[in-house]
């Protein structure tokens, strides 16, 4: 099969992974409302209730990082960038793409980078958590409740 056979099926793969993640946002979201919402019990219920809502809010921020992730690849697969390490200009190794589609770095650039300490993440906007750019909505923090 052939590269671009294989990139293909990757945007099938990171297209289906977009949705399920969005989703499951929304899902966490309205988690998130409905816990805010309920009235307070005794102080373990609160205590568990607060414990629920941080694990609630760590899970939303990694499922975030991740679909910001999935979008960028999906972007630099329209532009022709997909696939071509952002360190060197070389082309990433297939295997590598298909363990990470959304691998920016070969392995070898991966390896100095965290050798140096410092991170490839692209500054993200944790003041909105879910970006649709099929419609172009965006919920912030502030719409959730938090």
């Amino acid at each position: 099969m052939s590269r671009k056979q294989e990139i293909q099926k990757l945007r099938d793969v990171l297209l289906k992974r977009c949705d399920a993640l969005r989703q499951a946002l929304a899902g966490d979201l309205s988690s998130l409302q409905e816990l805010k919402g309920q009235p307070g019990g005794d102080t373990i219920d609160m205590a568990l209730d607060s414990a629920q809502g941080e694990i609630s809010s760590q899970l939303v921020e990694i499922e975030s990082r991740e679909l910001s992730k999935i979008e960028n690849a999906l972007r630099r697969m329209e532009n022709g960038t997909y696939g071509i390490c952002e360190a060197t200009g070389k082309p990433i190794p297939l295997a590598r793409l298909k363990a990470l589609p959304y691998a920016t770095l070969c392995i070898e650039a991966q390896r100095e980078l965290e050798k140096s300490g410092e991170s490839n993440e692209f500054l993200a906007n944790w003041g909105r958590i879910l970006d649709r750019s099929d419609d172009n909505q965006t919920m912030g923090m502030n719409e959730v409740g938090l």
